[in-house]
Protein backbone atom coordinates (compact mmCIF):
# COMPACT_ATOMS: atom_id res chain seq x y z
CA UNK A 1 0.00 0.00 0.00
CA UNK A 2 1.33 3.71 -0.66
CA UNK A 3 1.66 5.72 2.55
CA UNK A 4 -0.06 8.58 2.41
CA UNK A 5 0.95 12.01 2.21
CA UNK A 6 0.52 12.92 5.97
CA UNK A 7 2.11 9.87 7.13
CA UNK A 8 5.34 10.68 5.14
CA UNK A 9 5.42 14.12 5.94
CA UNK A 10 5.82 16.35 8.84
CA UNK A 11 3.64 19.02 7.87
CA UNK A 12 0.39 19.12 6.13
CA UNK A 13 -3.14 19.83 5.61
CA UNK A 14 -6.99 20.13 4.87
CA UNK A 15 -10.46 20.02 5.05
CA UNK A 16 -13.76 20.93 3.15
CA UNK A 17 -14.77 23.46 0.75
CA UNK A 18 -15.65 30.32 -1.83
CA UNK A 19 -17.13 29.65 -4.69
CA UNK A 20 -14.40 31.43 -7.11
CA UNK A 21 -16.48 32.99 -9.27
CA UNK A 22 -18.19 32.46 -12.71
CA UNK A 23 -15.01 29.06 -13.26
CA UNK A 24 -13.13 28.79 -16.21
CA UNK A 25 -12.60 31.09 -19.09
CA UNK A 26 -11.62 30.95 -22.85
CA UNK A 27 -7.67 30.33 -22.72
CA UNK A 28 -5.29 33.53 -24.22
CA UNK A 29 -4.05 33.61 -27.85
CA UNK A 30 -4.38 30.48 -29.31
CA UNK A 31 0.34 30.52 -29.72
CA UNK A 32 0.77 31.00 -26.02
CA UNK A 33 -0.11 29.56 -22.89
CA UNK A 34 -3.69 29.36 -21.76
CA UNK A 35 -5.14 32.13 -19.11
CA UNK A 36 -5.27 29.96 -16.35
CA UNK A 37 -1.95 28.94 -16.78
CA UNK A 38 -0.54 32.44 -17.37
CA UNK A 39 -2.41 32.93 -13.59
CA UNK A 40 -1.34 29.77 -11.88
CA UNK A 41 2.17 29.65 -13.15
CA UNK A 42 4.50 26.80 -11.00
CA UNK A 43 6.21 28.83 -8.33
CA UNK A 44 8.74 27.74 -5.78
CA UNK A 45 7.59 26.43 -2.64
CA UNK A 46 7.40 29.18 0.19
CA UNK A 47 9.96 29.86 2.91
CA UNK A 48 8.29 29.47 6.17
CA UNK A 49 7.71 32.58 8.09
CA UNK A 50 9.52 33.49 11.45
CA UNK A 51 7.86 31.09 14.21
CA UNK A 52 6.69 27.94 11.98
CA UNK A 53 9.58 25.59 13.20
CA UNK A 54 9.95 23.31 10.34
CA UNK A 55 11.44 23.84 7.14
CA UNK A 56 9.18 22.95 3.37
CA UNK A 57 12.80 21.00 2.54
CA UNK A 58 11.37 18.69 4.62
CA UNK A 59 8.09 17.95 3.34
CA UNK A 60 9.91 15.79 0.83
CA UNK A 61 9.64 15.17 -2.93
CA UNK A 62 6.10 14.21 -2.85
CA UNK A 63 5.15 17.71 -2.25
CA UNK A 64 6.39 19.61 -5.58
CA UNK A 65 5.63 23.05 -6.76
CA UNK A 66 3.77 21.32 -9.66
CA UNK A 67 1.63 19.53 -7.32
CA UNK A 68 0.87 22.63 -5.26
CA UNK A 69 -0.11 24.01 -8.55
CA UNK A 70 -2.54 21.67 -9.15
CA UNK A 71 -3.53 21.55 -5.67
CA UNK A 72 -4.78 24.98 -5.68
CA UNK A 73 -6.64 24.53 -8.95
CA UNK A 74 -8.41 21.78 -7.44
CA UNK A 75 -9.05 23.60 -3.84
CA UNK A 76 -10.91 26.17 -5.09
CA UNK A 77 -12.77 24.91 -8.80
CA UNK A 78 -16.69 24.47 -7.75
CA UNK A 79 -17.07 22.23 -10.51
CA UNK A 80 -16.18 19.28 -7.94
CA UNK A 81 -19.01 19.78 -6.10
CA UNK A 82 -22.57 18.65 -7.82
CA UNK A 83 -24.33 21.95 -8.20
CA UNK A 84 -20.68 23.15 -9.26
CA UNK A 85 -21.06 26.47 -6.73
CA UNK A 86 -18.84 24.97 -3.94
CA UNK A 87 -15.29 24.47 -3.56
CA UNK A 88 -13.20 23.56 -0.59
CA UNK A 89 -12.39 27.46 -0.18
CA UNK A 90 -16.50 27.86 0.26
CA UNK A 91 -15.96 26.79 3.24
CA UNK A 92 -12.11 27.75 4.30
CA UNK A 93 -12.10 31.18 2.73
CA UNK A 94 -8.52 32.56 2.62
CA UNK A 95 -9.50 36.05 4.23
CA UNK A 96 -10.46 33.89 7.21
CA UNK A 97 -7.57 32.51 8.31
CA UNK A 98 -8.82 29.41 5.73
CA UNK A 99 -11.87 28.94 7.86
CA UNK A 100 -15.75 30.05 7.91
CA UNK A 101 -16.73 33.46 8.34
CA UNK A 102 -20.53 31.95 9.68
CA UNK A 103 -21.54 29.54 12.46
CA UNK A 104 -21.68 26.70 10.50
CA UNK A 105 -20.56 25.78 6.52
CA UNK A 106 -23.30 25.59 4.03
CA UNK A 107 -22.61 23.44 1.22
CA UNK A 108 -24.48 22.36 -2.22
CA UNK A 109 -27.65 23.80 -2.88
CA UNK A 110 -27.54 25.58 0.16
CA UNK A 111 -27.90 23.24 2.77
CA UNK A 112 -26.38 23.85 6.16
CA UNK A 113 -24.25 21.16 8.55
CA UNK A 114 -23.95 21.38 12.17
CA UNK A 115 -20.30 22.48 12.39
CA UNK A 116 -18.36 25.14 11.32
CA UNK A 117 -15.34 24.43 9.31
CA UNK A 118 -11.80 24.50 11.18
CA UNK A 119 -9.09 26.30 10.54
CA UNK A 120 -6.80 25.07 7.83
CA UNK A 121 -3.51 26.81 8.62
CA UNK A 122 -0.68 25.01 9.80
CA UNK A 123 -2.80 21.81 10.14
CA UNK A 124 0.14 19.41 8.85
CA UNK A 125 1.96 20.47 12.02
CA UNK A 126 3.45 16.61 13.14
CA UNK A 127 1.08 17.14 16.17
CA UNK A 128 -1.97 16.64 14.23
CA UNK A 129 -2.21 12.76 14.58
CA UNK A 130 -6.15 13.14 13.67
CA UNK A 131 -8.71 15.61 12.24
CA UNK A 132 -11.88 17.15 11.90
CA UNK A 133 -13.78 18.45 14.83
CA UNK A 134 -14.07 14.78 16.40
CA UNK A 135 -11.01 13.18 14.39
CA UNK A 136 -12.52 11.11 12.66
CA UNK A 137 -9.97 10.97 9.64
CA UNK A 138 -6.37 9.69 10.16
CA UNK A 139 -4.65 11.25 7.47
CA UNK A 140 -5.21 14.66 5.84
CA UNK A 141 -5.75 12.66 2.78
CA UNK A 142 -8.89 11.18 4.16
CA UNK A 143 -9.93 14.17 5.28
CA UNK A 144 -9.62 16.07 1.97
CA UNK A 145 -11.72 13.44 0.77
CA UNK A 146 -14.52 13.16 3.19
CA UNK A 147 -16.17 17.07 2.06
CA UNK A 148 -16.18 15.92 -1.12
CA UNK A 149 -18.98 12.75 -1.18
CA UNK A 150 -20.65 14.45 2.19
CA UNK A 151 -24.56 15.44 0.64
CA UNK A 152 -24.05 18.67 3.12
CA UNK A 153 -21.36 19.73 1.74
CA UNK A 154 -20.03 19.20 -2.28
CA UNK A 155 -22.03 16.52 -2.46
CA UNK A 156 -19.92 14.24 -4.99
CA UNK A 157 -18.60 10.61 -5.45
CA UNK A 158 -15.47 9.98 -4.86
CA UNK A 159 -15.90 8.41 -8.80
CA UNK A 160 -18.25 11.61 -9.70
CA UNK A 161 -15.00 13.61 -8.78
CA UNK A 162 -12.82 11.63 -11.33
CA UNK A 163 -15.28 11.40 -13.80
CA UNK A 164 -15.90 15.26 -13.31
CA UNK A 165 -12.04 15.72 -13.77
CA UNK A 166 -11.86 13.47 -16.93
CA UNK A 167 -14.08 15.51 -18.87
CA UNK A 168 -12.22 18.72 -18.53
CA UNK A 169 -9.47 17.81 -20.89
CA UNK A 170 -7.33 20.71 -19.70
CA UNK A 171 -6.18 19.02 -16.20
CA UNK A 172 -4.88 15.70 -17.82
CA UNK A 173 -1.46 17.65 -18.65
CA UNK A 174 -1.28 19.08 -15.10
CA UNK A 175 -1.70 15.55 -13.69
CA UNK A 176 1.18 14.42 -15.59
CA UNK A 177 3.24 17.46 -14.59
CA UNK A 178 2.66 16.39 -10.52
CA UNK A 179 2.38 12.88 -10.54
CA UNK A 180 4.13 11.64 -14.13
CA UNK A 181 1.48 10.67 -16.15
CA UNK A 182 -2.22 11.67 -16.75
CA UNK A 183 -4.24 9.16 -14.61
CA UNK A 184 -7.10 11.19 -12.65
CA UNK A 185 -7.93 9.36 -9.05
CA UNK A 186 -9.11 10.68 -5.96
CA UNK A 187 -6.24 9.65 -4.01
CA UNK A 188 -4.06 11.96 -6.33
CA UNK A 189 -6.58 14.68 -6.18
CA UNK A 190 -6.37 14.36 -2.55
CA UNK A 191 -2.70 14.53 -2.73
CA UNK A 192 -3.06 17.57 -4.60
CA UNK A 193 -4.66 19.43 -2.65
CA UNK A 194 -2.91 18.31 0.73
CA UNK A 195 0.15 19.85 -1.06
CA UNK A 196 -0.99 22.98 -2.03
CA UNK A 197 -2.52 23.22 1.80
CA UNK A 198 0.81 22.36 2.99
CA UNK A 199 1.92 25.48 1.97
CA UNK A 200 -0.54 27.96 3.66
CA UNK A 201 1.80 28.85 6.38
CA UNK A 202 1.02 31.67 9.29
CA UNK A 203 3.67 33.01 11.02
CA UNK A 204 5.69 36.52 11.47
CA UNK A 205 3.04 37.36 13.96
CA UNK A 206 4.03 40.14 16.99
CA UNK A 207 3.65 37.28 18.72
CA UNK A 208 6.53 35.21 17.12
CA UNK A 209 8.76 38.83 16.24
CA UNK A 210 8.62 39.37 20.41
CA UNK A 211 9.53 36.05 20.88
CA UNK A 212 12.09 36.22 18.60
CA UNK A 213 13.73 39.22 20.61
CA UNK A 214 11.99 41.89 18.98
CA UNK A 215 10.65 43.69 22.31
CA UNK A 216 8.82 46.28 21.00
CA UNK A 217 6.47 43.96 18.79
CA UNK A 218 3.99 43.63 21.78
CA UNK A 219 2.77 46.32 23.83
CA UNK A 220 1.84 46.97 27.20
CA UNK A 221 -1.41 45.12 27.46
CA UNK A 222 -0.01 42.37 24.75
CA UNK A 223 2.34 41.04 27.27
CA UNK A 224 0.02 41.48 30.23
CA UNK A 225 -2.07 39.13 28.12
CA UNK A 226 0.78 37.11 27.31
CA UNK A 227 1.73 36.57 30.89
CA UNK A 228 -1.54 35.69 31.70
CA UNK A 229 -1.97 32.77 28.67
CA UNK A 230 0.79 31.21 30.48
CA UNK A 231 0.21 32.00 33.49
CA UNK A 232 -3.10 32.71 35.61
CA UNK A 233 -5.41 31.60 32.57
CA UNK A 234 -2.90 28.75 32.21
CA UNK A 235 -4.69 28.80 28.07
CA UNK A 236 -1.27 27.16 27.08
CA UNK A 237 -2.46 23.93 29.14
CA UNK A 238 -4.18 22.78 25.25
CA UNK A 239 -3.00 25.73 23.36
CA UNK A 240 0.64 25.11 23.54
CA UNK A 241 3.32 24.96 20.94
CA UNK A 242 4.47 26.88 17.89
CA UNK A 243 0.85 26.22 16.57
CA UNK A 244 -0.79 26.73 19.94
CA UNK A 245 -3.42 23.36 20.14
CA UNK A 246 -2.32 20.13 21.98
CA UNK A 247 -4.18 18.75 19.30
CA UNK A 248 -6.28 16.31 21.74
CA UNK A 249 -10.27 16.89 22.63
CA UNK A 250 -11.70 18.59 25.10
CA UNK A 251 -15.87 19.33 26.67
CA UNK A 252 -16.24 22.96 27.86
CA UNK A 253 -19.78 22.54 27.79
CA UNK A 254 -20.70 24.10 24.49
CA UNK A 255 -24.06 22.84 23.10
CA UNK A 256 -24.74 21.59 26.20
CA UNK A 257 -28.72 21.58 26.97
CA UNK A 258 -30.23 20.10 30.21
CA UNK A 259 -32.18 17.21 29.04
CA UNK A 260 -35.85 16.55 30.81
CA UNK A 261 -35.56 14.30 33.85
CA UNK A 262 -35.02 11.08 33.26
CA UNK A 263 -33.55 11.33 30.31
CA UNK A 264 -30.28 9.84 29.18
CA UNK A 265 -27.07 12.93 30.14
CA UNK A 266 -25.78 12.38 26.91
CA UNK A 267 -29.16 13.83 25.08
CA UNK A 268 -27.81 17.01 26.45
CA UNK A 269 -25.49 17.61 23.46
CA UNK A 270 -27.17 17.77 20.46
CA UNK A 271 -23.57 17.04 18.85
CA UNK A 272 -21.97 14.16 20.43
CA UNK A 273 -18.23 15.52 19.25
CA UNK A 274 -15.63 13.02 19.68
CA UNK A 275 -17.63 10.49 21.61
CA UNK A 276 -19.12 9.32 18.06
CA UNK A 277 -16.16 8.36 16.85
CA UNK A 278 -14.80 6.30 19.53
CA UNK A 279 -17.66 5.05 20.88
CA UNK A 280 -16.54 6.12 24.91
CA UNK A 281 -18.64 8.18 26.64
CA UNK A 282 -15.66 9.85 28.52
CA UNK A 283 -15.99 11.89 25.00
CA UNK A 284 -19.26 13.03 25.29
CA UNK A 285 -19.37 16.67 23.56
CA UNK A 286 -15.40 16.45 23.36
CA UNK A 287 -14.01 18.89 20.06
CA UNK A 288 -10.77 19.12 19.07
CA UNK A 289 -8.48 22.07 20.12
CA UNK A 290 -8.06 24.33 17.43
CA UNK A 291 -4.93 26.11 16.63
CA UNK A 292 -5.00 30.16 17.82
CA UNK A 293 -3.03 30.99 14.72
CA UNK A 294 -5.29 34.35 13.51
CA UNK A 295 -7.80 33.54 15.95
CA UNK A 296 -9.27 37.09 15.54
CA UNK A 297 -9.68 36.61 11.96
CA UNK A 298 -12.23 33.81 12.03
CA UNK A 299 -15.36 34.78 14.17
CA UNK A 300 -17.94 33.25 15.29
CA UNK A 301 -16.12 30.56 17.63
CA UNK A 302 -16.68 27.17 18.68
CA UNK A 303 -17.45 24.03 16.80
CA UNK A 304 -20.92 24.95 16.47
CA UNK A 305 -19.77 28.95 15.65
CA UNK A 306 -22.11 29.81 18.82
CA UNK A 307 -19.30 32.23 20.68
CA UNK A 308 -19.79 35.43 18.86
CA UNK A 309 -16.74 37.53 19.73
CA UNK A 310 -12.97 36.58 21.11
CA UNK A 311 -14.31 38.44 24.04
CA UNK A 312 -17.28 36.03 24.58
CA UNK A 313 -13.97 33.10 24.59
CA UNK A 314 -12.50 34.55 26.93
CA UNK A 315 -15.21 34.87 28.79
CA UNK A 316 -16.51 31.06 28.51
CA UNK A 317 -12.98 30.23 29.73
CA UNK A 318 -13.96 32.93 33.19
CA UNK A 319 -16.70 31.26 34.04
CA UNK A 320 -15.15 27.87 34.02
CA UNK A 321 -17.05 26.57 30.76
CA UNK A 322 -20.73 24.91 30.69
CA UNK A 323 -21.17 22.89 33.84
CA UNK A 324 -21.89 18.87 32.29
CA UNK A 325 -21.55 16.07 33.21
CA UNK A 326 -18.08 15.58 31.20
CA UNK A 327 -16.71 19.21 31.78
CA UNK A 328 -12.98 18.84 31.02
CA UNK A 329 -11.09 18.87 34.34
CA UNK A 330 -8.84 21.39 32.98
CA UNK A 331 -11.94 23.72 32.29
CA UNK A 332 -12.23 25.92 35.53
CA UNK A 333 -13.45 29.15 36.66
CA UNK A 334 -10.21 31.88 36.36
CA UNK A 335 -11.41 34.78 37.95
CA UNK A 336 -10.11 37.37 35.44
CA UNK A 337 -10.70 41.19 36.07
CA UNK A 338 -12.31 43.25 32.94
CA UNK A 339 -9.11 44.58 32.17
CA UNK A 340 -6.90 40.85 32.34
CA UNK A 341 -10.11 40.25 29.78
CA UNK A 342 -8.92 42.70 27.57
CA UNK A 343 -5.35 41.72 28.12
CA UNK A 344 -5.99 38.35 26.88
CA UNK A 345 -8.28 39.17 24.03
CA UNK A 346 -5.22 41.77 22.50
CA UNK A 347 -2.34 39.05 22.95
CA UNK A 348 -4.64 36.62 20.72
CA UNK A 349 -4.61 39.22 18.17
CA UNK A 350 -1.16 39.35 18.43
CA UNK A 351 -1.20 35.74 17.22
CA UNK A 352 -2.19 37.14 13.55
CA UNK A 353 0.11 36.48 11.11
CA UNK A 354 1.27 36.02 7.34
CA UNK A 355 2.56 34.01 4.79
CA UNK A 356 -0.87 31.90 4.64
CA UNK A 357 -2.97 34.60 2.12
CA UNK A 358 -3.79 33.63 -1.11
CA UNK A 359 -7.16 34.80 -3.39
CA UNK A 360 -9.37 32.24 -5.77
CA UNK A 361 -7.85 31.64 -9.42
CA UNK A 362 -9.92 33.62 -11.67
CA UNK A 363 -9.58 30.75 -14.61
CA UNK A 364 -9.25 26.78 -14.70
CA UNK A 365 -8.04 24.75 -16.58
CA UNK A 366 -10.87 23.49 -19.26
Amino acid sequence: MRPSLSATLPFLLLAACSAPGKGAVPAGTPSGPPAWELENPVRPLPTPPLGVTAELSDLGARVTPAKVRLGRWLFYDPRLSSDGKVSCASCHKPSAGFSETEPVSTGVDGKKGNRKAPPVLNAAFPIYPVWFWDGRASSLEEQAKGPMQNPLEMGMTHAGIEATLRSISGYGRYFAEAFGDERIDVDRVAEAIVAYEATRLSGNSAYDRWDAGGAGALDEKQQLGRRLFFGKAACNECHLGANFTDSRFHNLGVGWRKPPPGADPSRGFADPGRAKVTGNPADTGAFKTPTLRDVSRRAPYMHDGSVATLRDVVLLYDRGGVANPWLSAEVKPLHLTADQVDALVAFLGALDGEGFQDVPPGTFPR
